[in-house]
């Protein structure tokens, strides 16, 4: 929470600096690329819809040998395939992750758990494999996808409607099916898995694996990783297109209106609830409102990164047919980027650990999200210096700026203070960093006039 209270204080400094979102190739050679997620480290981990996960290292390199290759067992084409990539929140002590594919054969849902190789952090142990939950899809689209672990340790799964058209079987609405729903299980458990005593369904009519209903086919979701808000894209039927999002402590049992409502506009109410009871989007558009979208929508994150002031708390997404990015600040207010080079249809969104933003499209080529108006070298360039950076044991902050520097702070990644240390009035001061582990951290200087200005510090 901390380091949300200084991101919000960075943005609000330069709130009069414009958005200027570029792509910057960060790798490239994926074949159907839907999914990026990382496990904690400096790697990105991109899953292929026709059944691989693939390593990209911190240099962009992408490893030869697939992390793990499930072409043998999964359904792909169309809206099937490997679908959703998601690490065990304590991944580093017990190798866990977990899949989400439709089979070979049936094309029902498959929720798996698998383990890292005991010898080679590179590559999954494939025998490791166990199947944790499935679900029966009646037809080849609106499987939905997307798995995230939560805040709250548990292990939330984004469900489509079934697939046909417009929900005629009314699933998104039926609590007795797990179908358009958003599912949360714990994975912790002496069984394959169990529902959450918090659940909306425990114990009275309904799926206990329930957590929300009134889903189409949400496209993607995502957790704030600082905050813990969730954010969900969902797929409209003709028309428009929908983005929830779900404040922190997060409430089960939300119903978010499909098939009564495609956004906010009416659409089948026969036997729907009172409109008030629906949790509503905070963001809608159309054909005619995003004009070159084919109304389909690929969800992304709200940026929580350090190297991009203009972009904290506004959150990413963009339509899969247009190659261009749209960007929705905290009061809902949209803008876009133009059409971007190099990306084709956009299939997922990703960060990395430290909250960086990365973006993949049918063209197979992986960007970064970088951010042009203003970054943390701007800031440091403008205001003060810090060197050398990376550092060791001590570094000098030099003044660039006419107003005298009154005080540092350090923070470590989570927004926890570290550090703070009152500056002399001097050109150039010294500040010991030796207590300080290996890793990267964020450094805030004040002026004599309260400003604030903030870079990011590197500790070797």
């Amino acid at each position: 929470m901390k380091k949300i209270t200084l991101l919000l204080a960075m943005a609000s400094i330069f709130a009069a600096n414009s958005q200027q979102l570029q792509l910057q190739q960060f790798a490239s050679g994926f074949s159907s690329p839907v999914e990026i997620a990382h496990a904690g480290d400096d790697r990105l981990f991109v899953v292929q819809q026709t059944g691989q996960i693939r390593i990209v290292n911190a240099d962009g390199t992408v490893n030869p040998t697939n992390f793990l290759n499930l072409s043998s067992v999964i359904a792909s084409g169309g809206e099937r395939g490997l679908l959703g990539l998601a690490f065990h929140p304590d991944y580093a002590e017990n190798g866990e992750f977990f899949v989400n594919y439709t089979r070979a054969g049936d094309g029902a849902t498959v929720i798996a758990r698998y383990l890292v190789s005991a010898t080679d952090p590179n590559v999954a142990d494939p025998s490791s494999a166990s199947i944790i939950m499935t679900v029966d899809q009646p037809a080849t689209n609106h499987n939905g996808g997307t798995i995230k672990f939560g805040p709250d340790g548990f292990l939330y799964i984004g469900m489509g409607d079934g697939g046909g058209g417009g929900d005629s079987q009314n699933r998104a609405q039926n609590i007795e099916t797990n179908l358009g729903k958003m599912l949360r299980i714990n994975i912790d458990s002496d069984a394959a898995y169990s529902n959450p005593d918090t659940n909306p369904f425990i114990g009275v009519a309904g799926n206990d694996e329930i957590w929300a209903i009134g889903m189409r086919n949400p496209w993607k979701f995502s957790f704030n990783r600082l905050n813990g808000d969730m954010w969900i894209a969902d797929v409209g039927q003709d028309a428009v297109e929908e983005i929830n999002h779900i404040q922190n402590p997060l409430s089960a049992g939300l119903n978010f209106g499909w098939r009564c409502y495609e956004g906010t506009v009416p659409y089948n109410t026969t036997g729907c609830p009172e409109i008030g009871t629906l949790t509503m989007p905070v963001f809608t558009y159309t054909h005619q409102s995003a004009p070159g979208s084919c109304v389909s929508i690929t969800g992304g994150y709200e940026y929580t990164g350090i190297s991009y002031p203009n972009l904290v708390g506004k959150y990413i997404f963009a339509d899969y047919c247009y190659p261009r990015i749209g960007v929705l600040d905290s009061e809902y207010n949209v803008s876009y980027t133009p059409q971007l080079a190099n990306l084709g249809f956009v299939t997922s969104f990703g960060e990395d650990y430290v909250g960086e933003l990365y973006v993949i499209g049918n063209q197979g080529n992986l960007h970064k999200i970088i951010d042009t108006s203003l970054n943390t070298n701007d800031v440091t360039a403008n205001t003060f210096s810090v060197y050398p950076n990376p550092a060791k044991s001590e570094i000098n902050i030099t003044n660039n700026s006419q107003h005298q520097l009154t005080n540092v702070t350090i923070y470590d990644v989570s927004g926890k203070k570290l550090l703070t240390k009152k500056l002399d009035n001097l050109t150039t001061n010294n500040v010991s960093v030796s207590m300080l582990s290996s890793g990267i951290y964020i450094l805030s200087v004040e002026n004599s006039h309260g400003a604030k200005h903030t870079t990011r510090l590197v500790i070797e």
